[in-house]
């Protein structure tokens, strides 16, 4: 089993005059990239763009973010340290203004994760 990981996952919609495909090409080439700069003490920034699919009971997905973005720590204290930053104080000037440009940013939900895993010893 590897090592502990820390990660804060951050669930968010894209603005409604965006379409998916712009909306995951701007959150690449512009955004991802000025975010890392604000990035101290992350391992793993990871995007996870959503994919709707129908369920057979409950019809259409609509309303689940567009994107789960991952922000993985090795370090214990910087993932506590972030996490009561990101809970408690705006981003940077920049990284919110970038955010209006890309986000229904009233749609933001922040959650931390404990990982189990079950190993069903297929093998890797």
């Amino acid at each position: 089993m590897a090592a502990d990981a820390y990660k804060i996952l951050l669930f968010m919609k894209r603005r409604g005059d965006i379409s998916p495909e712009a909306f995951r090409d701007y959150y690449e080439t512009r955004h991802a990239p000025l975010a890392g700069k604000h990035a101290s003490g992350v391992s793993r920034y990871i995007r996870r763009y959503i994919e709707p699919q129908p369920h057979p009971e409950t019809g259409a997905f609509t309303d689940g973010p567009d994107v789960i973005t991952e922000l993985w720590f090795e370090d214990e204290a910087i993932y506590r340290a972030t996490l009561a930053y990101v809970t408690t104080s705006l981003m940077p000037a920049e990284i919110v203004e970038d955010e209006r440009n890309l986000f229904d940013r009233a749609s933001f939900r922040i959650a931390t994760v404990v990982e189990r895993e079950t190993d069903f010893g297929r093998g890797a």
